[in-house]
């Protein structure tokens, strides 16, 4: 018999200590949202916009799965920006890549 001992890792499931592998994809958000910032998340979430196909709903812009990185980033972006979801898909619906966000409203 062999002295050698191999090590098992136990498997953990997401959310249990660990991150997904979603959230280690993820683009970093900047330290604090200007509006340049706003405006590239709008170009993000438009570009990058759910599409209807036969496999499922994907990425518009480059057929990844939807919601893409980019897609995610702009949406958490516009959402520190003080977006309700509701206009972050207005803006997604208006399909103007180059559209101003709405100003920042703090507590509004």
């Amino acid at each position: 018999m062999s002295s050698s001992a191999r090590l098992v890792r136990p498997a953990v499931q997401p959310g249990a200590g660990e991150e997904s592998d979603d959230t280690l994809r993820d683009i970093p958000l900047p330290p604090y949202v200007t509006g340049e910032d706003a405006q590239f998340a709008v170009r993000a979430v438009v570009v990058h916009a759910p599409r209807r196909w036969s496999g499922g709903t994907i990425c518009r812009n480059d057929a990844s799965p939807h919601p893409c990185r980019l897609h995610r980033w702009g949406r958490r972006v516009l959402t520190l920006r003080g977006l309700p979801p509701a206009a972050i898909d207005a803006l997604i619906e208006q399909g103007d890549p180059a559209a101003a966000p709405p100003p920042h409203r703090p507590g509004a």
